[in-house]
């Protein structure tokens, strides 16, 4: 399995979006809707190697300091003319 590792930056949020979005039991950031601003993109071919890359950016200086942070996404090919579908079982 592939994986995408991306470093983003970290959207503020203000308290009283806080608190909104704690009172009316729904997200704060909707990652579908509005993704974090990306910053740095990489992939790797398996597990460890995605884990090795993430590992060497959160080293980096905004990472360390809270302005941006890092994910690693697993990506898997889908069926064709089936955009949510897997090709390969869980």
């Amino acid at each position: 399995m592939r994986f995408l590792i991306v470093r983003t930056e970290i959207r503020t949020a203000a308290d009283a979006d806080i608190a909104a979005a704690w009172a009316g039991g729904r997200r704060l950031r909707d990652e579908t809707n509005a993704p974090e601003c990306r910053r740095q993109v990489v992939h790797a071919e398996d597990r460890d190697a995605a884990l090795l890359l993430a590992r060497a950016l959160a080293a980096v200086g905004a990472v360390r300091t809270g302005r941006h942070r890092v994910k690693v996404l697993p990506v898997e090919a889908s069926a064709p003319g089936h955009p949510g579908r897997r090709m390969t079982p869980r």
